[in-house]
């Protein structure tokens, strides 16, 4: 690289490719990114989350593809589950009786359906009301991790579970 090169950066480019005709090219190729890739992608990850905090709550099954962990037996609420809800959560109107078996419930089923692509837009907005609950009562201040899960959830409810999905597969043969 020559000394002029060094300091003008639009010298160090190609001949004939300026700057925003690289960025054109880029913007291009952004746009080409699948969006049924986007809602995978979402899907897995935002399950895993939901996964994973229904994981905490029972005892008898644990199973975790990323990790490895499979142990399966008879699921049942575990002990620390009731006073999780008791003590830290507090949820209005609900007693932790009712929340701990419903939230435990709720993080494993809705999981399940979003990993596979059934009910996609009906479990994220399960899933989006239990985020709203947890932020609005239980962790205000946690809105950054909430609004992502909540931009996730919002996406897979406007568009869907997108190609790789039994969703996809159902409306293609019944349509």
């Amino acid at each position: 690289m020559t000394a002029s090169t060094a300091t003008d950066p639009a010298k160090a480019l190609p001949p004939g490719a300026s700057p925003s005709r690289l960025v054109r090219r880029a913007l291009a190729l952004f746009a080409r990114i699948p969006d049924s890739l986007i809602a995978l992608v979402g899907r897995f990850s935002i399950a895993a989350v939901f996964w994973k905090s229904g994981q905490t709550k029972i005892e008898g099954i644990a199973i975790d593809l990323v990790d490895g962990t499979f142990s399966v037996g008879v699921p049942r609420l575990s002990d620390s589950a009731v006073d999780l809800f008791a003590y830290e959560y507090q949820l209005p109107l609900i007693p932790p009786e009712v929340a701990a078996p419903l939230a435990a419930v709720a993080e494993h089923v809705f999981p399940i359906l979003l990993l596979v692509g059934l009910a996609t837009r009906f479990s994220a907005l399960a899933l989006l009301g239990m985020t709203l609950i947890i932020q609005i009562f239980v962790y205000p201040g946690a809105y950054p991790t909430h609004g992502v899960w909540a931009a996730v959830l919002l996406y897979l409810i406007a568009r869907g579970p997108g190609v790789v999905s039994i969703d996809h597969w159902l409306a293609r043969r019944f349509r």
